[in-house]
């Protein structure tokens, strides 16, 4: 992978987050918490590139997403559909989802704490600058709220984008 300059970057964000997924990860060389996202978005906000992600509280991942200020969004080739089968349905507290995988992370240079994957075809490295919850009393569409039978509202994060690497 090479960086890129962000307008550069062309992606059809439906097919990008909808039908190919996203690997969020957070942490540093003594960890790392990734998994598997079909929700996400990007655009422009506060005069920035940003890619805003969503963690159900439950997540292991979420707990590194709170510790460190990076987060990495990566795009898989589709040849490794697997492993987003298992980072989605496999916690990290239980199992290594590296090992299991064949993920091999790579720590980008000028990042205390940037890890992608070899494996990526895109990753893009974002610097946290908000955080809020889901609000279901704010649903305007009453029939959002079967997505949380568990009342389990998601996290959001607001990232700004520091580098896209291609």
């Amino acid at each position: 992978m090479k960086k890129i300059e962000a307008k550069e970057f062309l992606c059809n964000p439906f097919t990008m987050i909808g039908d190919e997924w996203l690997l969020l990860t957070a942490g540093d060389r003594s960890g790392i918490g990734t998994m598997t996202a079909s929700w996400g978005g990007l655009g422009v906000l506060w005069m920035k590139n940003v890619a805003t992600v969503y963690l159900r509280p439950q997540r292991h991942t979420k707990v590194f997403f709170d510790k460190h200020d990076i987060f990495t969004i990566s795009v898989l080739a589709p040849e490794f559909k697997k492993a987003h089968d298992v980072c989605g349905r496999q916690s990290g507290r239980d199992v290594d989802k590296i090992a299991l995988t064949g993920l091999r992370p790579l720590y980008l240079e000028g990042y205390e704490n940037a890890v992608t994957f070899e494996q990526a075809k895109t990753a893009l490295v974002c610097k946290k600058i908000y955080r809020d919850t889901i609000k279901p009393e704010f649903f305007i569409d009453p029939s959002i709220d079967q997505n949380y039978p568990g009342k389990d509202y998601h996290y959001f994060y607001i990232g700004e984008i520091l580098e896209v690497w291609g």
